[in-house]
């Protein structure tokens, strides 16, 4: 690309008034006029907050960043977009993914950059600003924070997963508040997202099988030194992407996105992954639907890694990282998909090597012949819900029990640790209006806890519904993501206690045991859902927010507006 032909010469290189306040003010900055003459103008869209750990070390690795670019010779902007802490937003952080999205999408349209480095790592914050660049589609990198180092307790390795396994000893009587507060302050000992295969390693891993990072960016720990080599080397490479005119276009590709499926069933990815792709296929343009991610059932489990398995990210990446699992999947990729290094996907895994097989698996010896996410359809889930075999109990993968039903998430955490609760260890929990339009902002409320009075029986596990999400963290027999929700009168919405409800994961079938005539009369009583709010963005959410099986992106928000800037302020 020729220096004229660069985006921000549209900004700096004009003549007279115009020129004169776009690039004064940039001076104002200590800016040499130098560095404003055809330079690439590299943004650095950072998700740095105090109120996102996760998040917390982004402006030094910004610092990385911005020496690669200027040892390319391109010239490094940094800006703030909205960030997303899934540790402390209320009530969730998947509420404010599409307004992120938003953000980073105008951010970059509106700013004279010619390349965006975008740095991301907690759960929300990569698919919101992948979506938000892709509706603009100019040369795009990724670099993720890192997971953070395993945490210890007690002559054990812990991290996210074991929250849920604390809670529920804690409820049983098994951990005293005393123990599960040691455990607090173990678990969490270094800067970076959660240590398993939760949702934000699930996205790392997401946009390296993608194309849209450098190798290894996956699995780095946070604290480690190579992370901010990597997003150095990212710095330099964006520069030379903008030069080519490489633009996520041109790498997302359907190929690319079959990968990225592929590769996360290998992993035991979360089931946030379906929605999250789902979305970003959407605004790129690229046809995606649920029935995708059932293409993947000879996938095995590859990685041994919680909540699927045993070990932690730190493990996975001194096996050998992404690109050594990469390479076990080498016969079943599209390995000639482009990537942000202009090579083949191929290149940045061929010759990798796996230093740990009780890490990584081999295809024909792997931890666990089933994987992936198994998306299921019947008469309560029409347009489909998610599974996650991988985590979930093998007995109960096809199950026949009857439905104990909470309404709302207020009535479930009401009911669900009342010794008159009327539930035995075959019954099915069944939690309605926690999907997208009916919390609102779809939570991670999915796996829902196992009621006390079956938990000090010993149970560990029951076959859950819901029209909400699960932690990329969590585990056990859980069916989310049911599409169409309860709060626009899907079916789930008038299942009672009582009903009979069966799953067969490997059928691909959730059916309630009613006629269509039942049904159809138990819906015609339904009262329409009503939005929660009568302002504001979420308002706005509910409005116009689509179903699960869409990607839970707004309906205006699908495909591109592009980088054309069509009017000028002065």
């Amino acid at each position: 690309m020729d220096k004229e032909q660069l985006r921000s010469q549209q900004w700096f290189g004009k003549k007279g008034k115009d020129g004169f306040i776009y690039r004064a003010w940039m001076k104002n900055q200590g800016i040499p006029a130098h560095e404003l003459q055809g330079k690439p103008v590299i943004g650095i869209c950072n998700t740095w907050s105090e109120l996102t750990p996760c998040n917390a070390h982004f402006r030094e690795l910004a610092e990385s960043v911005k020496h690669g670019v200027y040892e390319a010779g391109g010239f490094p902007v940094e800006f703030p977009v909205m960030s997303l802490g899934e540790t402390l937003i209320k009530p969730t952080a998947m509420l404010y993914r599409n307004l992120v999205s938003m953000d980073v999408e105008e951010s970059i349209r509106a700013n004279p950059i010619d390349g965006v480095v975008l740095l991301c790592g907690c759960d929300k914050t990569t698919p919101a600003l992948v979506m938000g660049a892709c509706s603009v589609n100019i040369p795009t990198i990724v670099v993720s924070g890192g997971p953070m180092l395993t945490g210890k307790y007690r002559g054990h390795d812990i991290s996210t997963s074991d929250v849920w396994r604390f809670s529920e000893a804690h409820r049983a009587g098994k951990m005293t508040d005393e123990e599960l507060f040691t455990a607090e302050a173990c678990m969490l000992r270094s800067r970076g997202h959660c240590a398993v295969m939760g949702t934000a390693s699930t996205m790392a891993c997401m946009v390296e099988s993608l194309g849209l990072t450098l190798p290894e960016n996956a699995a780095i720990p946070a604290a480690d030194s190579r992370r901010k080599v990597l997003a150095h080397l990212s710095g330099s490479r964006i520069v030379d992407m903008v030069r080519e005119n490489l633009r996520l276009s041109d790498i997302l590709t359907r190929e690319a996105f079959e990968n990225a499926i592929t590769v996360n069933a290998a992993i035991g990815g979360s089931t946030n992954f379906v929605i999250h792709l789902l979305a970003i296929a959407a605004r790129i343009g690229v046809p995606l639907t649920m029935d995708d991610f059932n293409n993947v059932k000879s996938t095995p489990l590859l990685a041994n890694l919680q909540p699927s398995g045993k070990y932690f990210m730190e493990d996975f990446y001194y096996a050998g990282g992404l690109p050594a699992l990469m390479k076990e999947l080498d016969k079943v990729l599209h390995r000639d998909s482009i990537t942000v290094s202009g090579k083949a996907i191929s290149e940045n895994y061929i010759k990798s090597e796996c230093f740990n097989r009780e890490m990584i698996a081999t295809m024909d010896e792997p931890f666990n012949p089933v994987a992936g996410i198994m998306v299921v359809k019947g008469n309560l889930s029409e347009n489909g819900a998610v599974v996650k075999p991988s985590a979930a109990t093998p007995a109960l993968m096809t199950h026949t029990g009857r439905a104990v039903v909470f309404e709302n998430i207020e009535d479930y955490k009401a009911k669900i640790d009342n010794p008159n609760l009327d539930v035995d260890e075959s019954c099915v929990l069944v939690l309605k209006n926690v999907g997208p339009k009916g919390y609102p902002g779809m939570p991670e409320v999915g796996n829902m806890s196992i009621p006390k009075k079956l938990l000090d029986k010993g149970v560990t596990d029951m076959v859950r519904i819901s029209d909400g999400r699960m932690s990329g963290t969590g585990f056990g027999t859980v069916v989310l993501h049911v599409s169409p929700e309860a709060a626009v009168g899907g079916t789930l919405a008038i299942v009672q206690n009582g009903d009979i409800i069966k799953l067969d994961v490997a059928a691909g079938l959730l059916h309630v045991e009613l006629s269509d005539v039942e049904i159809s009369e138990r819906k015609s009583r339904l009262k329409v859902h009503e939005n929660l709010s009568s302002r504001g963005y979420v308002w706005l959410y509910q409005t116009h927010v689509e179903q699960a099986h869409l990607g839970a992106d707004m309906d205006f928000l699908k495909g591109a507006s592009g980088s054309e800037v069509l009017r000028d302020s002065h």
